[in-house]
């Protein structure tokens, strides 16, 4: 009787070991199709870009190509609403930017997805801001600016790339951090912001790097500090804002790689192995940083702290400094 037993538990064993077999495959085969990017701006911007110069090193490395499809749009809001809706098995990703997930929830009582409906792959990029002053602003560093704002509480201001954006909120975390009255301006993009402070119609201003780099080595802007953690490659000699007195001051715009929540973790983990494989090449890397952003490759445990960090920082900023949507 023991060995009939045996038997059949070994038989039952095996049976089992077979039925498996097909969903094993069927994942190690991954991909099997097209894999579509949704990108949540316009043709030719930063997003764009990167995805298009990642894609055929990522075609390479998943032996699979890759269909980018342009959704803009309500802030980010109609691209991440169509990946947190489609089907969660790897064939759909998006390129989520940091206004979608980090602060159009604290500006909208209405969202049509929520952060619990992605699940984040690798951050793709990062894109630091610099603020300027005019050349005859006696302004060289952040304690002079915030000594003159101080001199002239509400006769200064500071233009930006348009409300609600990263540089928005930049030149908000700015004054709030700093204690200081300073009207804030909205412009359609960087590049009015930059002819108005270079004309001294706003005597100071939050740009990025592409906008403000051939004016600030050429002497004809005055840049007080970028907002990244570090120093940049582009603007070596240009001080962070943290290290020059506002200690811990970082204000980024970024952009990163999710698929819908409930894609299988090793699905995930393939795509983060190609993605930041492709962001740590040095080709793509250097046209990544004549953009003006930053390769920022990560795990995607990281990005998903990094995502509630951000959303943290900027729900406090705009709940304590009253800023209102557009």
């Amino acid at each position: 009787m023991f060995h009939v037993a045996r038997r059949r538990i070994l038989a039952a064993l095996t049976v089992a070991a077979f039925a498996l077999l097909p969903v094993a495959a069927a994942r190690a085969a991954y991909p099997e199709q097209l894999i579509k990017i949704i990108v949540t701006f316009p043709p030719g911007g930063s997003a764009d870009t990167v995805i298009r110069a990642l894609e055929p090193l990522v075609t390479a490395e998943l032996k699979q190509g890759l269909v980018i499809e342009n959704r803009a749009g309500a802030g980010g809001n109609i691209g991440m609403a169509a990946v947190a809706q489609a089907k969660p098995d790897g064939y759909t990703l998006g390129v989520a930017p940091a206004g979608a997930l980090t602060v159009n929830p604290h500006l909208n009582a209405s969202m049509p997805f929520a952060l619990k409906d992605l699940a984040p792959i690798t951050l793709l990029a990062e894109i630091p801001f610099v603020l300027v002053a005019s050349a005859n602003i006696p302004a060289r560093t952040p304690a002079e600016t915030i000594a003159l704002a101080k001199a002239k509480p509400g006769g200064l201001s500071i233009g930006h790339g348009g409300n609600s954006t990263a540089m928005h909120l930049t030149a908000a975390l700015f004054t709030h951090r700093s204690g200081i009255a300073m009207e804030l301006v909205p412009y359609r993009g960087t590049a009015p912001a930059a002819v108005d402070v270079l004309a001294g119609h706003v005597p100071f201003a939050v740009l990025d790097i592409p906008a403000s780099r051939q004016l600030i080595l050429e002497g004809k802007l005055n840049a007080i500090g970028v907002s990244s953690a570090r120093r940049l490659a582009s603007l070596p000699d240009v001080p962070t804002l943290a290290e020059s007195g506002l200690a811990g001051f970082e204000s980024v715009g970024w952009f990163g790689l999710v698929a819908p929540a409930g894609t299988p973790a090793d699905v995930i983990a393939r795509l983060n192995e190609a993605f930041t494989k492709a962001l740590k090449d040095p080709a793509v890397a250097e046209k990544i940083r004549t953009l003006g952003a930053e390769p920022a490759p990560t795990s995607p445990d990281q990005f998903g702290r990094f995502i509630q960090d951000e959303s943290a920082k900027w729900g406090k900023l705009i709940s304590e400094a009253g800023i209102k949507a557009n």
